[in-house]
């Protein structure tokens, strides 16, 4: 359910018509108003350790550039384009996950990861007019899986909407100060459109306060590979999606439907032995 909010996430992406800086920006403040609020009405504890608070910074800041990178992805090149390059993110992480956690390297994860890197090949060998596109796509996914990464350590031992919230109070902080640099700010910046301040609330609220929390949490039981993996279903969600909200412009070649198909079974197999494994060891 998460991953199909986050196909969502990309189609408002398009539909927004402010710079991916801003978006992102909009989107990590208002996401930390909305969460702030929760867990006030929860009567959660904003208090963490300093070593957890600063490691919370520096995560805060790699989701800002995540983000950014992506946003600018998709308005270089398109929704399709740039979330087929997302699905590198489980190979990425089966290589990153055993240094993260200190376990073995397990063969099917590699396998899995080398079979949606042909899936993209394929996208990429006739849709090479979007490279532009998937350099930032390719540089977001890394900065993705990195963040992963730090949040499945992180939220062994605190709240997972409390982590959200630092980590989005962090990322508007670390973009203020690049807008203050760069005199960005100004009246012109803070008047949107009714329809981007609607779009941007959509995806501030349901796609990000309440979906990147939650997918924080879900790393309480899954593995950060297998999240990664799992959000390879975002493509196919997004593409469907963009295809019917934003047209032609999203139309793909053939070869481009193949590679995410291919895409769509991995991900399948892969939950598949992860649930025999664990039946195994029951």
């Amino acid at each position: 359910m998460i991953v199909f909010i986050w196909g969502f996430t990309a189609v408002l992406g398009a539909l927004i018509t402010i710079t991916a800086d801003a978006i992102v920006w909009y989107r990590m403040l208002l996401a930390a108003v909305f969460l702030s609020a929760f867990i006030v009405f929860k009567k959660k504890s904003f208090r963490i350790p300093v070593k957890s608070f600063l490691k919370l910074i520096f995560v805060g800041l790699l989701i800002a550039l995540h983000w950014v990178f992506f946003f600018h992805a998709i308005h270089v090149s398109n929704v399709s384009i740039t979330l087929s390059v997302f699905s590198l993110g489980a190979f990425f992480a089966s290589l990153l996950e055993p240094i993260f956690y200190g376990r073995k390297v397990l063969w099917y994860e590699v396998f899995f990861g080398l079979i949606i890197i042909g899936g993209l090949g394929m996208i990429m060998k006739v849709e090479v007019s979007y490279l532009e596109g998937m350099i930032y796509a390719l540089i977001s996914i890394i900065l993705g899986v990195l963040f992963t990464l730090m949040n499945g350590k992180l939220i062994q031992n605190h709240d997972s909407s409390v982590i959200s919230f630092y980590e989005f109070i962090s990322g508007v902080f670390f973009i203020s100060l690049y807008f203050l640099y760069q005199n960005k700010f100004s009246v012109d910046f803070f008047v949107l459109s009714f329809n981007n301040w609607m779009l941007i609330l959509i995806l501030a609220s349901i796609c990000t306060a309440y979906a990147f929390t939650a997918s924080v949490k879900v790393m309480e039981k899954l593995s950060p590979y297998t999240v990664m993996l799992t959000t390879n279903l975002e493509p196919v969600y997004g593409i469907i999606l963009a295809y019917f909200i934003i047209g032609e412009k999203e139309k793909m070649s053939t070869s481009f439907y193949i590679g995410a198909v291919i895409i769509l079974i991995t991900v399948i197999l892969n939950g598949i032995i992860k649930h025999k494994d664990k039946s195994v060891d029951a």
